[in-house]
């Protein structure tokens, strides 16, 4: 059954769910489609975090759990009620009308597929039908989109944090998203039943600005090429750049929620840009480390060729440079271990400490 259009003679019902998981995001959603009935009225699109070189087993975990169909989706095929479609390894999973987009674009929050990106596209496109759901995961995937989904008239559910395996993206929804529900997981499908038999409201009217970039991040997502599109002329032009490919970095608000693109299209919040730069710069200063201590080696090393030699002043010298790199080489090292403190979820930190 293809999912109806909506129209002035027939409202639609809440009929789009978008559901996004990470880490622990494979039981969670095994867990929720046992309890999804065979004629459950809405089409479920997921995105899971998976290595963009490793094969997606999730569709066929799914049909040996679900009485629905699962499946990673073919570019432009047609929506269709009761199919679970998943997001294959390495490539975004979007909505255009009534056909599901499989792209390439430029990844978000170090991510294709994207939670995000999923969850804009069916704001954009379905706007008071959708339904979105963020569930267990690491930093902070979904938080924008699922923002984006309540603004356009969507319904937004969060799982309930200490009912999640991992609870940092609930806790971070949860944060900027003021959620029509926070459920624990065994709620979820009960829940998803009966908001599915909904009719939708009316569609939110959004000022043409907030439409527009809306618009531009869809199609970003879908090809690329955020210069042409104007991202950069869309926020706040910052000094800093990109942790992926180097371009200018734009900040753009969302509520209370701060999020960065650069000009070719990648994406990051503030943690997910946090913990690329520190992971960059930590690289650097192991380089540093390394550096410091092949040099040391060099210098021990020919301070003995002068000792053998009998040229004591002169191994003594070398000696003495080669105990002050590696003291250097130490700071660096401590350095190190303060700089990786910076790296974890400080999004999830503050508001364990609020």
């Amino acid at each position: 059954m293809t999912t109806p259009r909506p129209t002035k003679k027939q409202p639609s019902h809440r009929d789009i769910v978008v559901i996004g998981a990470s880490a622990g995001g494979v039981a969670a959603l095994l867990a929720l489609v046992k309890t999804l009935p065979a004629d459950f009225p809405a089409p479920i699109f997921v995105v899971i975090h998976v290595a963009a070189d490793s094969p997606s087993l999730l569709p066929h975990l799914l049909n040996s759990a679900s009485a629905l169909e699962a499946r990673h989706p073919h570019d432009g095929e047609t929506v269709r009620a009761g199919v679970i479609y998943v997001a294959p390894p390495d490539h975004h999973l979007l909505l255009e009308g009534d056909r599901v987009l499989v792209t390439r674009g430029p990844k978000e929050n170090r991510f294709r597929p994207s939670i995000d990106a999923l969850f804009r596209s069916a704001a954009y496109t379905y706007g008071p039908r959708v339904i979105g759901v963020v569930l267990t995961g690491y930093l902070d995937d979904g938080t924008s989109g699922l923002w984006s989904v309540q603004r356009m008239g969507g319904l937004t559910i969060v799982q309930e944090p200490d009912d999640a395996e991992q609870p940092s993206m609930p806790t971070n929804a949860l944060e900027f998203v003021a959620a029509d529900y926070v459920v624990p997981l065994a709620q979820l499908g009960p829940l998803l039943g009966r908001l599915t038999r909904e009719r939708a409201p009316a569609k939110t009217r959004l000022p043409a600005a907030a439409l527009d970039l809306l618009k531009i991040e869809l199609t970003i997502a879908k090809q690329g090429g955020g210069f042409e599109l104007g991202i950069i002329d869309k926020g706040k032009l910052t000094p800093f750049t990109c942790p992926d490919c180097h371009g200018a970095l734009t900040q753009l608000i969302e509520g209370k929620l701060i999020r960065y693109r650069c000009h070719t299209g990648h994406a990051y919040t503030v943690s997910a840009l946090l913990s690329e730069v520190t992971q960059s710069v930590e690289g650097l200063l192991y380089q540093s480390m390394r550096g410091l201590e092949e040099t040391k080696m060099l210098l021990q090393n020919l301070g003995r060729h002068f000792a053998d030699d009998h040229q004591d002043p002169v191994a003594a010298l070398f000696f003495r440079k080669a105990d002050e790199t590696g003291q250097q080489a130490r700071v660096v090292h401590d350095s190190i271990l303060k700089h990786e403190a910076l790296s974890g979820d400080l999004q999830f930190e503050r508001k364990k400490l609020a």
